[in-house]
């Protein structure tokens, strides 16, 4: 599928962009999965002047999307209208130690990096960072967490665009973070964020991440095709062991298969689809539900169109997805 290129709607500002504009860019090529059809627009601002700029003149009719790394999103096959944006490391890739063990750092960062980071300048706090797998926009955006830490317990506050382009600061309770889960203003595009961590010593910090990474490295498919823990944990519950006793671990659907070592996992095994993923996805979300009579819910983001006659029902028998979920 393609769509019809948006920049032959928009104005001479166009001209005034520093940044990368690209029509029509297949999602497989840029997301974890490796799966997804054509975005009409990918833009990715040179810096935060930039999406400015962009955000201030492009039509408000337009629907606006931000990406972070590709880590924890499924774009199905149809592709999706509008505009996707994704920040750059180059633009957004910046990390400032500041007084009293705090550290800002801009959304594009990936987590780890920013675990390293801090452990390197002495700032502990931050090595949960080291096991999640995706970048701080994402963090930030649904409270990213493990080993009993939260992206909220952490954050002093954020800054970010909103749609119609102004500068904004948020606080830690502007925020209102739940369980994988936040309260931010509809439409707006993290660019930084200021972390309050606390005093350690750089040697231990690093050696408490070598144990997450070993940790993780242990027990998730960490260098496969997969977009992170695929859904969120019920109260009192573990999502993979809901998963493992409905019979689930190792399921196959086409090219998509439930995680063997890690049933909470979600792979693509190579030529997969966005269709079989998110197939593979309910089924599972169905026979937990019949096993145990809990419904799991999606952590992984899901948009876009389905092809024709391959949509996905909820559970299998439910409402067909369209659009954002």
């Amino acid at each position: 599928m393609t769509y019809p290129d948006l920049l032959d709607t928009f104005g001479e500002w166009k001209n005034e962009i520093r940044g990368r504009l690209t029509p029509n860019q297949k999602m497989a090529e840029i997301s974890w999965f490796r799966v997804g059809g054509p975005v009409q627009l990918l833009f990715q601002p040179a810096d935060e002047a930039d999406l400015v700029l962009f955000l201030k003149n492009i039509d408000p009719k337009i629907i606006v999307r931000v990406m972070g790394l590709g880590s924890n999103l499924l774009i199905r096959d149809g592709g999706l209208g509008g505009v996707m944006i994704k920040l750059s490391a180059r633009g957004f890739g910046n990390i400032e130690v500041l007084e009293n063990y705090q550290i800002k750092v801009g959304t594009a960062n990936p987590d780890v990096r920013v675990a390293k980071a801090a452990a390197e300048a002495g700032i502990d706090g931050l090595t949960f960072y080291r096991g999640i797998p995706g970048g701080i926009g994402g963090a930030l955006y649904m409270n990213a967490g493990c080993y009993g830490t939260e992206t909220k317990d952490r954050l002093l506050e954020l800054r970010g665009v909103s749609r119609n382009g102004e500068i904004i600061t948020l606080s830690n309770e502007d925020m209102a973070y739940k369980y994988r889960k936040s309260n931010a203003p509809e439409g707006v595009i993290f660019t930084s964020a200021t972390y309050q961590g606390f005093a350690g010593e750089p040697d231990e910090i690093k050696a408490n991440m070598e144990q997450i990474t070993d940790r993780r490295e242990g027990s998730q498919p960490v260098k496969s095709r997969t977009g992170g823990s695929t859904f969120k944990n019920p109260d009192g519950h573990s999502s993979w062991k809901l998963i493992d006793a409905a019979g689930c671990r190792g399921l196959q659907i086409g090219n998509a298969q439930v995680s063997e070592l890690h049933c909470n996992f979600l792979l693509n095994l190579g030529g997969a689809s966005a269709h079989d993923i998110e197939l593979i996805g309910e089924t599972v979300r169905n026979r937990v539900r019949e096993n145990s009579g809990i419904e799991l819910q999606w952590e992984i983001r899901r948009m876009g169109n389905f092809e024709k006659d391959k949509s996905v029902r909820e559970f299998l028998d439910g409402e067909v997805f369209m659009g954002k979920v």
